[in-house]
């Protein structure tokens, strides 16, 4: 009686074919382990950008200007990707080359593959950008917040997890509670992380905003604004004991939110009867003007 062929249906093809899917899983993971190593080149249409970026502000200039030279050679450094899967890759770091590269109208671009999740890809891409040190101070204010709640580190672990002292971290993350427009111009150069560390020394949001202006517009160094702050606070002591006693919540409240849009002090009074007037303090005619401008496009 002939034998029947054996047509792989039985349990030993069965484990066969699981052994070919983990040896096909090994393979793939080995492969992206060695990717991880080497540098790949990759088309730009497969590559997303990271969402973790902590970095939000990119000068047109200096873009333009790298752009044209990865047109004539290419570029040098390689970008760092994390694999999605199939031809897949999310930026972990290298987005101002990245926007570079497409400018230049490069069909690919050198990268290294790494294996991270999100917690990694959020701590890689900052990481890299400190080191390049092409974060202002808010940005990296920010990005420390979010590396805290995000991946529920204490001010102390940060600081370990970045070799950075733990006093580093608090006096950057104490920058977020500066008025929105001394963070501006934070942002943007007008002041130093000096000056902004001085006017943390008080926390009056109108002194805050009139210092702020007094530095801008006299160009004050960090000792002088510090002596500003000292000198407000010597002579604020008693100031403040009286104002608490003599200005309800509500009018409090209502004096800071005009000194925050006026971005200058402003003094409300008022007797017990209710009746009282603002007071809108001004530097110089330029600085009245600035605010004569503000309260007439609130019109």
């Amino acid at each position: 009686m002939a034998k029947r062929k054996n047509k792989g249906l039985g349990i030993s093809a069965l484990l066969g074919n699981i052994d070919a899917d983990i040896n096909s899983s090994k393979k793939k993971k080995n492969l992206v382990n060695d990717l991880s190593n080497t540098v790949a080149f990759i088309p730009l249409n497969n590559i997303e950008i990271n969402p973790f970026q902590p970095r939000v502000n990119f000068d047109p200039d200096a873009l333009k200007e790298l752009s044209d030279s990865i047109a004539v050679h290419g570029l040098i450094q390689p970008i760092t990707v994390r694999h999605l899967g199939d031809n897949k890759f999310q930026l972990i770091s290298g987005e101002r080359r990245l926007r570079a590269s497409k400018m230049a109208e490069l069909a690919e671009v050198p990268a290294f593959i790494r294996l991270a999740n999100d917690q990694e890809m959020l701590e890689m891409a900052l990481i890299e950008n400190i080191q390049r040190q092409e974060l202002n101070p808010i940005e990296i204010a920010i990005t420390y917040g979010r590396l805290m709640k995000e991946c529920e580190l204490t001010h102390k672990q940060l600081a370990e997890r970045l070799g950075k002292g733990r006093t580093t971290v608090t006096n950057f993350t104490r920058l977020l509670s500066l008025p929105e427009n001394i963070q501006k111009g934070l942002q943007q150069g007008m002041i130093s992380m000096g000056h902004a560390k001085a006017l943390l020394g008080t926390d009056d949001i109108a002194f805050q905003l009139g210092a702020y202006n007094e530095i801008t517009t006299k160009q004050l160094s960090v000792r002088q604004t510090e002596s500003l702050i000292s000198l407000h606070k010597q002579g604020a002591t008693n100031q403040k004991i009286k104002t608490k006693k003599t200005l309800p919540a509500a009018y409090q409240k209502v004096q800071n939110e005009l000194s925050s849009v006026l971005g200058t002090k402003v003094n409300l009074k008022t007797d017990a009867k209710g009746k009282g007037q603002i007071v809108i303090n001004f530097l110089d005619t330029e600085d009245l003007n600035r605010i004569l401008d503000i309260l007439e496009s609130e019109k």
